[in-house]
């Protein structure tokens, strides 16, 4: 049924890469999707580059990549490519001294804080523990003190999947601080096209990239825009109803990155 399913759609492109969403595409949490590790050695087989692009803003690279590893999952850390990686390559870039909403874990991706100078933005993650008055009062405060200090989002998630269900993303606390501050933030993860541009492997293009993930917009949509493929799986975050509001529709809808595997495959053959 899989290898039917828009193959005269699919033999209009050349898939020479893969950008493979990590939580709740390849794992929840610290579980594997249903045949996911037999499924990523399947594709790596086929000589389809595989780069792993996630929004996760909780865990560092270093720990993303021991996590995969202990769940069987085989990789290079290089492979990884992070809204963390390109929001720290942002600072970087932009000389910034920010205050951080973020775990203390993803904290080691980015620059020193250099104490000789006052804060000039706030970088906002994935940061459950940070997400409280104090902490968000000071983040309103940095953003006040200047016109032109910055709000960066390292992304905007309404969501993400936990074993124990849904749970609140860092978009609503982005939003808030935009709305108490009149400022608008600088988003750097997924669906900014500027992450998809930069996770794409060199010497490829855009229309030679398919995008297996969970989430409609961030992960599909997002791709699409930027002239990929997409596949949506149903495990992590997918929500039915979601669907409706997509536009353009994504190339395929299948039940897990195991099956995202199989379409692939089956076209590729």
């Amino acid at each position: 049924m899989l290898c039917r399913r828009s193959l005269e759609q699919f033999r209009k492109m050349s898939v020479r890469a893969a950008l493979i969403d990590l939580s709740g595409t390849l794992h929840v949490e610290d579980e594997p999707t249903p045949n996911a590790a037999m499924a990523l050695h399947r594709l790596r087989s086929s000589n389809i580059t595989v780069k792993f692009v996630t929004n996760t803003t909780k865990d560092s690279k270093k720990t993303l990549y021991n996590l995969l590893i202990k769940m069987g999952f085989q990789l290079d850390i290089e492979e990884i490519y992070s809204s963390l990686s390109a929001a720290a390559a942002y600072v970087e870039n932009e000389k910034l001294n920010p205050f951080y909403l973020l775990s203390d874990d993803a904290r080691k991706d980015f620059p020193e804080e250099d104490s000789s100078r006052p804060y000039d933005s706030v970088v906002v993650g994935l940061a459950p523990s940070a997400f409280d008055y104090a902490h968000l009062n000071k983040a309103f405060s940095v953003l006040m003190a200047k016109k032109s200090h910055k709000l960066v989002a390292v992304h905007q998630g309404k969501y993400y999947k936990r074993s124990d269900g849904l749970a609140l993303g860092p978009g609503c606390f982005v939003k808030g601080l935009e709305y108490a501050t009149g400022k608008t933030a600088t988003v750097i993860g997924k669906p900014n096209k500027f992450f998809f541009n930069n996770a794409i492997p060199d010497g490829l293009s855009p229309n030679e990239c398919i995008m297996i993930g969970d989430d409609v917009n961030d992960d599909i949509a997002g791709a699409m825009k930027a002239g990929m493929q997409g596949i949506l799986v149903k495990t992590g975050k997918f929500l039915p109803e979601a669907l409706e509001a997509i536009s353009p529709a994504p190339t395929a809808v299948v039940k897990n990155f195991a099956e995202a595997v199989d379409w692939i495959l089956c076209r590729k053959h």
